[in-house]
């Protein structure tokens, strides 16, 4: 009998049927330390639930199809009128739909909220990063629209409605709603003083008509979003409604979806407006400090979206190196290999210990809190956000050729990477921001230094990389010019403190020794030799 010509051997099995949330100890450990004792047996299956969800092959499988099957735009309908429509696959709507069901808009309304929607965004994200935008924009819209307390009354119950309620209608007729948000144009970018789109007040007290353009609006099939434009009384908050009260379509012409890297599933569009409906949000003149608010949530989930990326890249490595086999042995066992394994592992823990922390700190919402935020926030956008895409490129070169396949998820999740870190405002439009909390903002810096002098005296390198970051603060000389590896320096130093008071001593260790002791090399896996790289290995190995 002739021997088979094709016999599939040392391959790994597909990474599914597991509890995405359990088997993440970092991400366990973190909601156990921010959230009230009270809550964690409920939040504990809450998370799980999902984490079962996302581990699914049914819910894989809906992510690669949303990937694969991406938006549509419609402008008009068959007989010509005007719809500006956008079309999904139904695993996106699924993909919505679940995660709205799980609380990703409503930590607004939630004790505990922040931290069980941090951790929950980290979870569901890993099925598919897409479709986290509209759940992003409609959870941020809350803080903007209370600014006005009419406003939000009217519109907060349906932003963080429990029910995802698809399909144009007027807002009031729906038992939930999505939002978009449009700040940048094509003369502006990050700069939106640039604005050119107009605002014409109307005879209703706070009614205006927008005329312009935004060269990137999100989610454009949501039900209503927050933008921005020249009010006489200059740069001013909006909130423009896609259908009418009387159920007629506000004018909202969708020119075309723009074609992107990755983020496929997504719809980002450009839109115009003329003659558009709108209702102010604050003050006219103040639109940024109006939306400022939704701008640091969305940063937040920039840095919750790039954690969540670092881990599937990271588990997927970990769990091929568990099963494949080369040079007589397991992969997972070879020296070198589990150095680099373990250098991404304590890339993504700092991640999402960081992350958690911040989500604690809107918990909290205490004058002190809010100034380490005004802080770290930005330093934390800055700094997960550049790290993720080195992360996840080396996370698919840890499976050879099967990494730069498409059937493996890998250039999925490395398309993906870039993109948290040029949203809400790119790499140098957050080291500014931070410079500008620092020298505006002094409790924010006494915030940050208290956060991390609760890890002092714990370890030496620590302890001396918190004063080199002090005497560099010192020197205002040329500040701009350094202002990103300040920052670098700001968001490695808190998450160093994070990981010395929380994290196992093998992870804290290697850390300490290669972020903060000097002894860190150019690419992963250049980890001292001497540390427990297998304890660090096994600590993020996606086992329950």
């Amino acid at each position: 009998m002739a021997a088979s010509t094709h016999t599939v051997t040392n391959q790994a099995p597909p990474l599914v049927g597991y509890d995405v949330f359990t088997a993440d100890r970092a991400l366990v450990e973190a909601v156990e330390r921010h959230l009230d004792p009270a809550l964690l047996d409920e939040v504990r299956a809450e998370l799980s639930g999902l984490g079962l969800s996302a581990g699914s092959a049914q819910v894989q499988e809906w992510g690669a199809q949303a990937n694969e099957n991406p938006p549509k735009l419609r402008t008009h309908d068959r007989y010509g009128n005007r719809i500006d429509e956008v079309e999904f696959h139904p695993s996106w709507h699924r993909l919505l739909g679940k995660g709205v069901a799980a609380g990703l808009t409503a930590a607004w309304s939630r004790p505990g909220g922040h931290v069980r929607r941090a951790a929950s965004f980290v979870i569901w994200s890993q099925v598919e990063a897409g479709h986290g935008c509209p759940l992003s924009m409609t959870h941020a819209a809350v803080p903007a629209l209370r600014t006005d307390p009419v406003l939000a009354a009217e519109w907060e119950p349906r932003l963080t409605s429990l029910v995802y309620d698809r399909g144009l209608r007027p807002a009031a007729e729906k038992a939930g709603v999505i939002f978009g948000m449009g700040m940048t144009e094509k003369q502006g970018g990050s700069d939106v003083r640039a604005n050119t789109t107009t605002a014409r007040p109307l005879a209703e007290d706070g009614t205006y008509e927008l005329t312009g353009h935004k060269w990137f609006c999100s989610a454009p099939m949501s039900d209503g979003f927050l933008v921005l434009a020249q009010a006489p009384g200059g740069l001013t908050c909006f909130l423009v409604p896609r259908v009418l009260e009387d159920g007629t379509r506000n004018v909202f012409m969708i020119q075309r979806l723009k074609d992107k890297l990755g983020n496929r599933s997504n719809a980002s569009s450009e839109v115009e407006f003329d003659g558009t409906w709108a209702r102010r949000v604050g003050e006219e003149g103040r639109g940024v400090r109006t939306i400022i608010e939704m701008v640091a949530a969305t940063r937040l989930d920039c840095v919750l979206g790039s954690a969540s990326l670092m881990r599937q890249a990271v588990v997927q490595a970990i769990h091929h190196c568990t099963y494949r086999e080369a040079f007589g042995g397991r992969l997972l066992d070879k020296p070198l290999m589990r150095n680099v394994l373990a250098d991404l592992a304590l890339e993504s823990e700092a991640a999402t210990a960081l992350g958690l922390r911040l989500a604690a700190a809107y918990d909290d919402g205490s004058e002190r809190e809010r100034a380490f935020l005004r802080l770290a926030v930005p330093a934390a956008k800055y700094w997960v956000t550049k790290r993720c895409t080195p992360v996840v490129t080396e996370a698919a070169e840890c499976l050879g050729g099967n990494g730069y396949v498409e059937e493996s998820g890998m250039p999925r999740l490395l398309r993906e990477s870039p993109l948290n870190s040029i949203w809400e405002g790119a790499g140098n439009v957050q080291a500014l921001d931070v410079l500008r909390a620092l020298q505006r903002e002094p409790h924010a810096l006494d915030a940050f230094l208290q956060e991390v002098g609760r890890a002092r005296g714990a370890d030496h390198r620590l302890d001396g990389a918190i004063k080199n970051l002090l005497t560099e603060l010192a020197d205002l000389e040329g500040i701009e010019a350094r202002a990103r590896r300040l920052v670098e320096r700001i968001a490695l130093v808190l998450q160093g403190a994070l990981l010395v008071q929380y994290a196992p001593p093998e992870v804290a260790d290697a850390f300490c020794a290669s972020r903060l002791g000097g002894d860190w090399g150019a690419a992963f896996g250049t980890l001292p030799h001497t540390l427990d790289l297998a304890a660090v290995v096994q600590r993020a190995r996606p086992v329950a």
